[in-house]
Order: structure tokens, then sequence, then C-alpha cells
């Protein structure tokens, strides 16, 4: 299935990286792999986590306190954010909102 995932989902995940290599060298890196993990699980079995708001649904990374919003139909596989967990899970309902205009 395909996977397209949003250019603000991509700038969240940099910084992310960015952030964790700050902290410790090649963190960043493990943060990084993790969500290509992430990213494959889904693609693999996109009904596997449940909803979260509306018809998104959210998988948690292992190891890093993240999760991808996505929602999927039969052809695709869409990423709306690469959230913290501890941020308002409500800042992506608009955005998902506004992609379904």
């Amino acid at each position: 299935m395909k996977v397209r995932i949003l250019s603000c989902a991509e700038a969240e995940l940099a910084a992310a990286v960015d952030y964790y290599n700050k902290q410790y060298p090649g963190l960043g890196y493990d943060l990084a792999a993790e969500a290509r993990e992430c990213l494959r699980r889904i693609a693999a079995y996109p009904d596997a986590w449940p909803h979260f708001i509306e018809t998104t649904r959210r998988c948690l990374l292992n190891r890093f306190p993240y999760a991808m919003i996505y929602r999927h139909t039969d052809k695709e596989i869409v990423v709306y954010a690469f959230m913290h967990l501890r941020q308002n899970p409500l800042k992506w309902q608009k955005l998902v909102k506004t992609e379904d205009d």
C-alpha cells in the first residue's frame, strides 16, 4: 500500500531527530530508525491501531514518546503528524479536517 507523509509530519520528525542528536550524538538517528519501523508496521497492518481522533489512527513508537497519526483508505495511507505524546492531540484535528476539504 502506498504511504504518503505530509510535509508537516516530515518537518516534525526532522525537528525531533535534530533535538535528540543534540542531546546525545546518534540518538536522533535511533529515533529515525524507530519511525521507519513504525511506518513499516502501519503499511503492513493499517487497522492494527485504535481510532484516535475521528477516523485517524495512532501508532506509538516503542522507545520514544512519539506517535504517528494516520488515516488509510483502500489505496493509500496518509501520515498527518509525528506527534510528541505530551502535546495537545487536538492540534492535529484541524489539520485532518483541512486535508479532507
